[in-house]
């Protein structure tokens, strides 16, 4: 039997092993998404390459050393003659006018190693600047996905209680709902009652228990949605293990925006972007510059072998080189560098404006919401109060069957409210410190 058991596990699919419900706490479940959720993973491996950029840039500024082996056969006359200078076994013969017109073939083994200078390359600098700049924007880019992360699995775990509400509020109706159908058929049994008030009833029972069936599958649904944003197997499911917070702005509405205009990342990203096209400007500008590069090289010839050393020689020098006319290339692509420097400044600008924006909306919300929430507790404790007079009168044929089922309707409705405003309010809050930067420091204090 032991050994059925254990072929039969193997025959049960990989995944359908690894899927799991995971009981987490909101902080912790930030912290297996920062952890291994694939975007913040793929910016990670991006803030990397972009850390490389900077090492080849800088890697202009160091000189640059080539091995070189080359065979070469000819009968060519020039050819010939410098082969056999280089290998040094030109003879006093070799100047006849026949052997120097009518050379016989000839083959030469070249090996030599080379080495070029860079003594000053107006380029290197303001490209290296721009590499810099691209990784401190890779870097942002992380810490925004991260952010973004965390916040949307603070979103999807308030998602997950509200679906858990949800349930409970549909368990409640469907309760309720079958007390009115017991309710109905006993006044009808007795004949007291109505066989159309139980009819009702039993209508009402059927929408109800087709409303906790969707209620269940959306509380799986919510839980399997977050388990993928924290990177879990397919089939996995989180479920709470705390409420999540209820942000208490203490800050004021200046106080959270000038911290939002020096934390938020996209802010951060539009000021590394302006920095980025001054290197560029900087770029465009050094290719009016000359530029100085030396070399050297150590040669061998030979020629039978391969690395043979027939006879040996060196060179050495500095190489000047300066464009004195592009067909006006270098003006348009400073032009074009200058235009994507002042963009880059206005959607900067653009940016202060909108973050700003976004702080005051994200208080106006909160506030908004607070205010919804006092009035649904409210109206839940008036239907609730409906509902038991209701039932009182019903079961003293005072009222009818609809009027307590619209009642009862109106009480689910209002529950079902309730806990959307409290997820909502709490939403809310997490929002404000959204769009103030600092919603992951908050998190993980």
């Amino acid at each position: 039997m032991p050994v059925l058991i254990f072929l039969l596990l193997l025959l049960i699919p990989a995944g359908a092993v690894r899927a799991e419900v995971l009981r987490l706490t909101l902080k912790d479940s930030i912290v297996m998404a920062l952890e291994k959720n694939n975007r913040v993973r793929a910016a990670t491996f991006d803030a990397s390459a972009a850390q490389q950029g900077i090492s080849i840039a800088t890697s202009g500024y160091y000189p640059r050393l080539f091995l070189e082996e080359s065979f070469t056969a000819s009968n060519a006359p020039t050819q010939t003659f410098m082969m056999k200078l280089d290998e040094g076994r030109f003879r006093q013969d070799d100047f006849q006018i026949n052997r120097l017109n009518h050379p016989s073939a000839q083959q030469d083994f070249k090996s030599a190693v080379t080495a070029q200078i860079p003594l000053y390359i107006p380029s290197i600098a303001p490209t290296r600047t721009m590499a810099i700049k691209e990784a401190d924007i890779a870097g942002i880019d992380l810490d925004a996905a991260r952010q973004e992360v965390a916040f949307e699995v603070f979103r999807l775990y308030l998602d997950v209680q509200k679906a858990e509400a949800q349930l409970t509020v549909s368990e409640k109706a469907l309760s309720e709902a079958r007390e009115s159908m017991r309710l109905a058929r006993v006044r009808n049994e007795v004949g007291t009652g109505l066989k159309s008030d139980e009819l009702r009833a039993r209508t009402q029972l059927s929408l109800v228990e087709q409303q906790q069936i969707t209620a269940h599958n959306d509380l799986v649904i919510a839980q399997m949605q977050l388990a993928v944003l924290l990177g879990c197997a397919p089939g996995s499911r989180i479920e709470p293990a705390d409420k999540a917070p209820v942000f208490a702005v203490k800050a004021t509405r200046e106080s959270l925006t000038g911290t939002a205009l020096e934390t938020r990342n996209d802010l951060r990203r539009f000021r590394s972007e302006v920095e980025k096209a001054d290197a560029g400007v900087g770029l465009a500008r050094s290719a009016y510059l000359p530029s100085l590069e030396g070399f050297a090289s150590y040669q061998l010839n030979s020629r039978d072998v391969p690395f043979g050393n027939d006879n040996d020689s060196w060179l050495a020098g500095v190489n000047l080189k300066w464009q004195l006319f592009d067909g006006f290339r270098r003006g348009h692509e400073r032009k074009r560098a200058a235009a994507q420097r002042s963009a880059a400044a206005e959607r900067h600008d653009s940016g202060n404006k909108t973050v700003a924006f976004q702080v005051q909306e994200s208080l106006l919300r909160r506030e908004e919401m607070g205010k919804r929430l006092e009035v649904a507790r409210h109206a839940v404790l008036d239907a609730e109060e409906t509902v038991r007079l209701l039932s009182r009168r019903f079961e003293n044929s005072l009222a009818t069957m609809l009027e307590l089922l619209d009642a009862q309707t109106t009480l689910n409705q209002a529950r079902a409210s309730l806990t959307a405003t409290e997820a909502g309010y709490s939403l809310a809050g997490g929002q404000v410190y959204h769009m103030s930067g600092v919603f992951l420091e908050e998190m993980l204090k």
